[in-house]
């Protein structure tokens, strides 16, 4: 089933196309939690906009909800993720992550520091989430330069949007899992406060052992050099397996907000703390005179947000402010629990969104954001000088239907200032970083158009051309030191340019009728990209990687299928199948790094009264397209099936879902994870799950 998921809010395909979803804040203010989102017939995640809006909702997140934002979404078309263990997995959407696949909450970003490092993990925890995006196209240039990547926007409700009809609306879902004995609880609940006023409080708890692993922890060639190794600690390493040491963690979220509701009038704010601390997976050496580290990551956040959303009269739809202000640092622990390094970063984020209203089929959003960011480390580790990151962004998404033609235009013009102070510490590194203050401004300008068409009842094809301009980040211009969450010593180039790109997508949609087919051909070429290069000398006991621009090509596709089956024993069948891969080269260079290989999913479900089943089979190809001091990763198999059940046939409020992922407990290896060597992924899982609405 496709779902548009409305959910307490406008979503990202709303906004960007000016769908009917915008006259969600014209409609009364009461809430129904059956008719908080419009259900049609189609394929599982995505809508009809040009770029494809992918969207998960809260009861397949119910069922596929995870510790980190990563896991959660990797199984749809196009994303994988970090795995960098349970709890710093950051989604990879075609193959990019960072500062090139933004995550947002709702619209804005999360203002942590999950972008400058795999081992830093996203603070969004996705128990909170009612639904999450993943927008492409024309449309994603409102909140990011990438219209062929994209964004992930994950939706919540802190601050409400809807009054519920009842005295209090409360969701409660309930997790437990093998694979780390996880236990998780999450619990929102809305209390309206007389006619126009609702208050939302919510919490968040997950807690998880070491993970449970399939096969040996080290990848067959490392197990051969540790047993080819003299030294008998060394040779002992090959025989490690089933359990991923270093991995337990826990964290926990506690929110509070309140909205006042007029109509289409809603002003809201909330405030929002998080805590987590999670092992990093251990990196093992096969040099007998190298320890190897087993850091722990102690993270707290504290977030404020606001959002006013007001209706205009006349050429204009509404007008939205949304804002957030965030102060975050996280401590790096030894194994005795000593701070080794800490990292802060504090900042805010002030967008404003001006949605016209629809003049015979044209309609569009106009905006500005505008975002500041303070970067510092303290301690042993640090590899950047303290530094500040501004930036002010004015967009506009044009959309135009006529019968059957659908255009968009987009266009994104930011003026982007960062600035590094002079530090000793960096300075003794060696090189011009640190040694004096260093600022860079830039101007990125990103244009997207669309169009698609209905060729035959119920096939649209659409076009997409785009050229993308990114400003470099700070860890890309600044780094000067070790960093050892990723075993790197970091070189940045502070006169490195703007990052451009031209880009194209084809896509083909057909989602009405017994079959759905979906999907999507992209190429982009670089005229400068930004990536790290080995250069063969090791600092500080770790290899020495610098920044550096050349050509690059990146292109791929990604497809979705499902056909109603008919009926068997009672059952009504669906098959479903999704398949995608992306291939990445950079000139006189090679391949690049961590890009996940051929990948596709069939699976089967069905249902029955107030039972529904799924069974699918992953199967992700071997990747032997290898950057330099980059390993070949084999190929893998997982077998998956779930059970979900409704046990009050008139009200479905009560869910019960098990789920078992990894049935086989076969040991297998994410390409795009730097610890893939040493981490493999999560070996047989069985998930009990609870949600209850009320």
């Amino acid at each position: 089933m496709i779902r548009i998921c409305l959910l307490a809010g406008v979503s990202l395909a709303a906004v960007a196309t000016n769908s009917p979803a915008l006259g969600q804040a014209a409609q009364p203010p009461r809430d129904d939690h059956e008719k908080s989102e419009i259900v049609i017939t189609g394929s599982r995640h995505s809508t009809d906009v040009l770029g494809g809006v992918a969207v998960v909702n809260k009861e397949e997140l119910a069922r596929d909800v995870r510790p980190s934002l990563g896991e959660t979404l990797q199984k749809l078309p196009g994303v994988t993720a970090s795995s960098f263990g349970p709890s710093a997995s950051r989604p990879i959407v075609r193959g990019f992550s960072g500062e090139r696949a933004g995550i947002l909450v709702d619209g804005i970003s999360s203002l942590d520091l999950s972008a400058s490092d795999p081992d830093h993990a996203v603070t969004i925890n996705p128990l909170t989430a009612q639904s999450i995006e993943i927008v492409r196209g024309p449309g994603a240039l409102m909140f990011g330069p990438s219209a062929i990547a994209g964004v992930v926007n994950v939706i919540d409700t802190r601050i409400p949007r809807l009054v519920p009809n009842r005295p209090i609306a409360a969701d409660l879902m309930l997790n437990l899992a093998s694979a780390a004995r996880e236990r998780s609880a999450n619990l929102g609940v809305d209390v309206p406060l007389g006619r126009h006023f609702v208050a939302h409080v919510d919490g968040a708890y997950s807690k998880y052992d070491d993970l449970h692993v399939g096969g040996f922890l080290l990848a067959e060639p490392l197990r051969a050099q540790a047993l080819a190794s003299s030294d008998p600690a060394t040779r002992a390493l090959a025989s490690l397996r089933d359990t991923l040491p270093n991995t337990a963690g826990q964290s926990d979220d506690a929110a509070a907000g309140i909205a006042f509701v007029d109509g289409p009038l809603n002003v809201g704010i909330s405030y929002n703390h998080h805590d987590a601390r999670y092992g990093v997976p251990i990196r093992f050496s096969l040099d007998p005179a190298i320890m190897p580290e087993a850091p722990t990551i102690d993270a707290h956040q504290d977030r404020g947000d606001v959002r006013v959303h007001l209706p205009i009269a006349g050429m204009f739809a509404s007008a939205e402010l949304r804002g957030g202000i965030s102060r975050y640092h996280h401590d790096e622990l030894s194994p005795d629990g000593a701070i080794n390094t800490s990292f802060y970063s504090n900042g805010g984020e002030l967008r404003g969104d001006l949605v016209q209203a629809d003049r015979s089929g044209w309609g569009g959003t106009t905006g500005f954001d505008y975002r500041h960011q303070d970067a510092k480390i303290h301690g042993g580790e640090k590899y950047l000088p303290d530094s500040r990151e501004l930036k002010l962004a004015l967009f506009t998404v044009q959309s135009l239907i006529r019968g059957p033609l659908r255009i968009e235009l987009s266009g994104r013009a930011e003026s982007a200032r960062l600035h590094a102070d002079a530090d000793p510490q960096i300075a003794a590194n060696g090189g011009i970083v640190g040694t004096i203050p260093i600022a860079r401004s830039l101007t990125p300008l990103s244009v997207a158009a669309g169009a698609s068409y209905d060729v035959i009842p119920d096939w649209r094809i659409g076009v997409t051309l785009s050229h993308s301009e990114r400003a470099p980040s700070i860890q890309e211009l600044f780094s000067n030191g070790p960093h050892g969450g990723s075993q790197q010593f970091l070189v940045g180039d502070p006169m490195l340019g703007i990052e451009r790109s031209n880009g194209a997508e084809l896509t083909v949609r057909h989602l009405n009728g017994p079959v759905h087919v979906q999907g999507g051909l992209y190429y982009s070429r670089y005229s400068s990209f930004v990536y790290e290069a080995p250069t063969g000398s090791v600092r500080d006991g770790l290899p020495e990687y610098q920044f550096r621009q050349g050509q690059a090509d990146h292109y791929g596709f990604e497809v979705e299928s499902d056909a109603r089956l008919g009926q068997w024993l009672g059952i009504q069948w669906t098959g479903e199948l999704t398949a995608d891969a992306v291939w990445a080269t950079i000139a006189d260079y090679g391949p690049a790094p961590q890009i996940p290989p051929f990948r596709i999913i069939a699976g089967v479900s069905g249902v029955r009264g107030p039972l529904q089943g799924r069974l699918e089979v992953e199967r992700a190809a071997a990747q032997t397209r290898t950057a330099p001091i980059e390993t070949p990763t084999r190929g893998y198999t997982l077998v998956n099936a779930s059970l979900d059940w409704h046990p009050i046939a008139r009200d479905p409020a009560l869910t019960l879902s098990l789920s078992g992922n990894n049935l086989f407990d076969v040991e297998a290896r994410r390409h795009s994870s730097e610890l893939k060597d040493y981490a493999p992924l999560a070996g047989r899982d069985i998930r009990l799950t609870a949600r209850l609405k009320i």
